[in-house]
């Protein structure tokens, strides 16, 4: 909402209405005429220039903003989030800055489609091409967009390197890929919006409760193989000595696991849904020691408006699409993150909890190197 600041007070105004009629017309017309309209940035209270972005902006906080989005910056507050922005003290915490920016409604897709050609549509379904919408028609799908390039490889590369001519994947190859989907599940984590600028301590704590059903998830995509024998072999089982009820326990939880993944399969789920399910599993409030909850719970609501959002422009013939893909999180948690760990990790990391690699993997980035195994 923009700031219509008049010149004169009230009383201003009462004074002058009490001399109308020891003043003439002409002189009262003058007065009038010295006492223009004065419109603020809703940024930071300078006089604005203009409407840019949808709100009446100064050309600084204008060009800010521009840069911002243009160039997907990530800023980090060193405050507490609640700098003051005004004319003065704009410059100093550009998070604070652009956190506002969007606040009073400075629109994202107002820049985006300031930069495509006039022959392009704005509005409408999405255009995809390799899972990416290149014609956003709102601030939700543009996050969506965003969530989508922060994939550290295409679903193509998961496992079409690790495959053998029978289409049966060999232990190593299975360990490989599943190396490979953790650590894009991390490093897609750490480059989405808002993430980065979540304290360390809570980025942690969401991907220690939440890798198991981004794994899950990633298994889906990338129609990860899972058969038994390998997935058995790959988890040791021959080499260990296991009673028949641990055996009969163990393949119990790898049907649970092929369940969850062929279910999401049957749903044809696309990349922009994958990528909108695994913000709405990612930013969780059940992760202990968040250290402000309420954050967290709104970005997974701004995930699931995203979502909703595309499914009902992109698949308008599918009322009850939004609520079968809802449908399916809860259950994620029913596959054991233990299991996960021994079936495809045991071989490759030995007794190192996958936790402490995930803290790593949050912490080096891509230069992460795994103990005994490179996926790059």
């Amino acid at each position: 909402m923009a700031m219509v600041v008049w010149r004169g007070s009230q009383d201003d105004v009462a004074e002058t209405q009490g001399t109308l009629s020891s003043q003439s017309t002409p002189t009262n017309q003058t007065t009038e005429k010295q006492q223009p309209q004065h419109i603020e940035c809703v940024v930071c209270g300078d006089k604005s220039s203009g409407k840019h972005y949808g709100q009446f902006t100064c050309e600084g906080c204008k060009s800010f903003f521009k840069r911002s989005v243009r160039r997907n910056l990530t800023y980090t507050c060193r405050a507490n989030r609640t700098c003051p922005i005004d004319q003065h003290h704009r410059n100093q915490c550009q998070y604070c800055r652009f956190k506002k920016c969007l606040k009073v409604g400075m629109r994202r897709e107002a820049v985006q489609r300031g930069r495509m050609p006039p022959t392009q549509p704005h509005h409408g379904q999405f255009a995809l091409t390799n899972g990416d919408p290149l014609h956003c028609h709102s601030y939700l799908s543009g996050y969506i967009s965003l969530l989508l390039r922060a994939e550290p490889y295409p679903t193509s590369r998961y496992g079409s390197q690790c495959m053998q001519p029978n289409n049966i994947m060999g232990i190593e190859n299975i360990c490989e890929l599943a190396a490979r989907m953790l650590f894009s599940a991390v490093e897609w984590a750490r480059n989405i919006p808002f993430f980065p600028d979540l304290q360390i301590t809570d980025q942690v704590a969401l991907l220690r409760l939440t890798w198991s059903e981004l794994f899950v998830l990633n298994a889906a995509q990338c129609s990860m193989p899972l058969h038994v024998a390998p997935l058995l072999a790959a988890a040791g089982l021959h080499a260990s000595p296991m009673s028949a009820d641990r055996v009969v326990a163990f393949m119990d939880h790898i049907r649970i696991f092929q369940e969850q993944v062929e279910k999401l399969k049957a749903l044809h789920v696309d990349s922009a849904e994958y990528s909108c399910l695994k913000a709405i599993v990612l930013f969780t409030s059940d992760a202990c020691g968040l250290s402000d909850v309420a954050h967290v719970e709104s970005l997974q609501e701004k995930s699931q408006c995203a979502l909703e959002e595309y499914v009902r422009s992109q698949y308008p013939n599918q009322p009850t699409r939004f609520g079968k893909l809802l449908l399916r999180l809860p259950s994620l948690r029913t596959v054991s993150s233990s299991v996960i760990e021994q079936l495809f990790f045991v071989r490759l990391v030995g007794k190192t909890p996958i936790e402490t690699l995930i803290r790593d993997m949050l912490l080096s980035g891509s230069s992460f190197n795994w103990p005994y195994m490179s996926i790059q």
